[in-house]
């Protein structure tokens, strides 16, 4: 844990409104650093053997703090954090200080100093976090589901050993239009919240990428709306969907008052400002991850009032052991 003169010098590098938001924070009873990662007393309720998916265990001492547990039906041990991105992570403790942290968006530098660890670790952290979060598959979508795509530039943020000429940030782009150095996203979403972003890869729209994106095929009562590109419709007609086009060539917007995808190229435009203000741009190689982010931003957390609890409750719903299927 933290000494007083660690934590002194950590506030010594905010600036004086972030200094007035953290004594107001930690003045608040909404500020909750006793976040708690620990699991065993849910997974005494209702989890099962991540190994055999066995229902019958009992408490078998402890794993370097954590609780562990033993299986009566295939004798193996495993303890609460098996199965999640807590396996194996060393300074468990500060996890709820990092998740307050990473839930007001800081910057790596700064969560870095405020808790004494390196910055390395904390985007490990980060993305540890973010690999956990799922998208929404196809068989929860129901309804009116709108599905559209856009494009990000590649990006290779970080990288030391570029094979080509550094691209300056806020430059142009040297080729328009759709081409194999842009990273395509699919944004699908319905009427009653459920959302998916996913990053399949570069070039050209494909109904295999549509396919990939929802993981399982939409329900056949869906109606699917999508502009008038041709893998939607092979989609749809491999899927039997009813399907609504949205012609761009003559501007149609919204059909019988009610089909469009206004929605997601709305998430779309949020997307790509996000990513720009928060981040300044994100490698093409973790791009999966911010859209997994984004996607608890703005289905989840408006509507949590505790978003460090939040994300730590949806970051675990990996647990093997906790969260099997009955």
């Amino acid at each position: 844990m933290f000494l007083k003169g660690d934590l002194l010098a950590a506030a010594q590098t905010l600036s004086e409104t972030e200094r007035a938001s953290l004594v107001s924070a930690l003045s608040s009873e909404n500020f909750s650093l006793s976040v708690s990662p620990r699991l065993s007393q849910l997974l005494d309720k209702q989890g099962s053997c991540p190994h055999c998916g066995g229902k019958h265990y009992y408490r078998f001492g402890k794993d370097k703090g954590a609780q562990r547990f033993k299986c009566k039906d295939c004798g193996r041990t495993f303890t609460e954090y098996t199965g999640t991105w807590q396996e194996g992570l060393h300074k468990k403790e500060l996890v709820g200080f990092y998740l307050e942290l990473m839930a007001d968006q800081k910057s790596l530098d700064k969560i870095s100093a405020a808790l004494n660890i390196n910055k390395k670790t904390a985007f490990d952290w980060r993305h540890k976090i973010l690999g956990a979060f799922k998208q929404d598959k196809g068989g929860s979508f129901s309804g009116i589901v709108e599905s559209d795509e856009t494009f990000f530039e590649e990006s290779e943020k970080g990288n030391r050993h570029l094979k080509r000429p550094p691209r300056k940030r806020g430059t142009d782009p040297k080729s328009r239009g759709i081409s194999d150095n842009k990273a395509k996203v699919i944004v699908t979403a319905d009427r009653k919240n459920d959302l998916n972003m996913t990053c399949c890869g570069k070039g050209r729209l494909t109904k295999a990428d549509i396919a990939e994106s929802l993981g399982t095929p939409l329900d056949k009562d869906v109606i699917l709306c999508s502009d008038g590109h041709v893998s939607y419709k092979g989609y749809a007609n491999d899927n039997h969907l009813k399907h609504v086009v949205l012609r761009d060539d003559i501007k149609q917007r919204v059909k019988q008052e009610r089909f469009h995808i206004q929605h997601v190229n709305s998430l779309h435009n949020r997307l790509k400002k996000w990513i720009a203000s928060t981040f300044w741009g994100v490698s093409t190689k973790y791009l999966q991850n911010y859209l997994n982010w984004f996607k608890v931003v703005v289905t989840v957390l408006k509507k949590e009032a505790n978003h460090a609890n939040a994300l730590l409750r949806l970051s675990m719903m990996e647990n093997k052991a906790l969260f099997a299927t009955q």
